[in-house]
């Protein structure tokens, strides 16, 4: 008996499968990849905002322990509210003011004008004048209340 051939077509494999549009998990994987990120950014922000004012507030501690003649107090203090300051929020914002300015921006987080008409108007007239030391405790108080709403130090800074 003589062997028929049989019509048969050869074998024809599907198109391999293409990576997009993506399956339903790998969305889901991504969206989480996405949100953990950004969760972590903030927290380390966050994190180190609140590090910068506890800093902030120990060397402020130790400033006011300090046997230091009132103007040379003064002085670090200044200097500690600016690198506080600019710590805490946008630096270009802060960096360049100076005077009546910056009395202005030390009042927003406290909304009152204690330094621009108050106590911390020591910081601009102390350098030129003689410093009372009751004076001085008040502006440590009012610079101690301002530490602890410092700008950022609650809220994320608009960038």
């Amino acid at each position: 008996m003589e062997q028929q051939e049989l019509p048969l077509r050869d074998i024809h494999l599907p198109e391999p499968v293409g990576w997009w549009p993506l399956a339903s998990g790998w969305w889901i994987a991504l969206f989480a990849l996405v949100v953990l990120t950004v969760a972590v950014y903030l927290l380390v922000r966050r994190w180190r905002r609140r590090t910068v004012i506890k800093l902030a507030l120990s060397e402020f501690d130790s400033l006011e322990a300090a046997a230091l003649p009132p103007a040379e107090k003064l002085r670090q203090l200044s200097i500690l509210l600016r690198r506080a300051a600019m710590s805490a929020d946008v630096r270009a914002d802060v960096a360049g003011l100076t005077g009546e300015d910056w009395l202005r921006w030390l009042d927003g987080p406290l909304d009152r004008p204690d330094f621009s008409a108050g106590p911390g108007r020591l910081l601009l007239t102390g350098p030129y004048q003689p410093v009372q030391e009751g004076s001085l405790a008040e502006l440590f108080a009012l610079c101690r209340t301002w530490l602890r709403r410092v700008p950022g130090h609650d809220r994320e800074p608009s960038r």
